[in-house]
């Protein structure tokens, strides 16, 4: 009876320990603003952009997501501009997106990557300047 109760207490004691929390786990790796993306590699990394470079890229590196669902959301002012969703399909995957930034919208950017729970992996900046 006494191993049994022991036995009952350890299955309890697993049962209830705390599970480890995906950002533990989940994470980007890599997040970096590019002007290209070649064979799902960035070809740069840019801090700042003027209103004459157009379309802007954001490459994310991802590790241990597998089968969740990630998204890029692209934000100016504090409003959201887009949000591009990912399924990431294993261990290591490299995902982008890209924005085509209109002359106007000139000011600060900020990229949140949100695993499917909307939690922040990462947040990266980038500036747009007027000329």
């Amino acid at each position: 009876m006494k191993t049994l109760m022991g036995f009952l207490a350890v299955a309890v004691a697993i049962a209830l320990a705390p599970l480890p929390a995906m950002s533990a786990e989940g994470k980007v790796s890599r997040g970096q603003f590019t002007s290209a993306v070649l064979d799902r590699e960035p070809v740069d990394e840019v801090t700042s952009i003027d209103s004459t470079t157009g379309t802007i890229f954001f490459f994310t590196e991802l590790r241990n997501l597998e089968d969740t669902t990630v998204t890029h959301r692209w934000t100016h002012g504090g409003e959201v501009k887009a949000e591009v969703t990912f399924k990431v399909r294993g261990s290591r995957w490299r995902v982008y997106s890209s924005k085509t930034l209109l002359p106007e919208w000139i000011g600060d950017w900020k990229i949140e990557v949100l695993s499917e729970d909307g939690m922040v992996l990462g947040t990266y900046e980038l500036k747009h300047s007027g000329s």
